[in-house]
């Protein structure tokens, strides 16, 4: 079975910062890219970044130049700075992992998704 725990978010003021942390763990070979969605109520999920095995990202256009995403494989952990922080970054934020496990009887893939985490932005 694979995990996925989110944890880090919380209340700040506009102009702020958090970092988001996302670990993985069970049976996992691999992990491919990862990323992070957010949502808010009554609203489409948007997808705000992601980053491959190999440290390639991409973001949203709307936070790009204040968020940045890292991982370290070895921990099987990913990381959101979140910095210049405005009321409308407010949602709860998921993150997922794209993961392999090699078996005998075949390998398995999957997409494991962490359980949210409230970000508030107040202004």
């Amino acid at each position: 079975q694979v995990q996925v725990v989110e944890s880090g978010g919380g209340l700040v003021q506009s102009g702020g910062s958090l970092r988001l942390s996302c670990a993985a763990s069970g049976s996992i070979s691999s992990i491919n890219d990862m990323g992070w969605y957010r949502q808010v109520p009554g609203k489409q999920r948007e997808l705000v970044a992601t980053i491959s095995r190999g440290g390639m990202t991409n973001y949203l256009e709307s936070v790009k130049g204040r968020f940045t995403c890292s991982r370290d494989n070895a921990k099987s952990t990913m990381f959101l700075h979140m910095n210049g922080l405005k009321p409308e970054d407010t949602a709860v934020y998921y993150c997922y992992a794209d993961y392999y496990i090699y078996k005998d009887t075949g390998d398995v893939a999957g997409k494991a998704w962490g359980q949210g985490t409230q970000v508030t932005v107040s202004s």
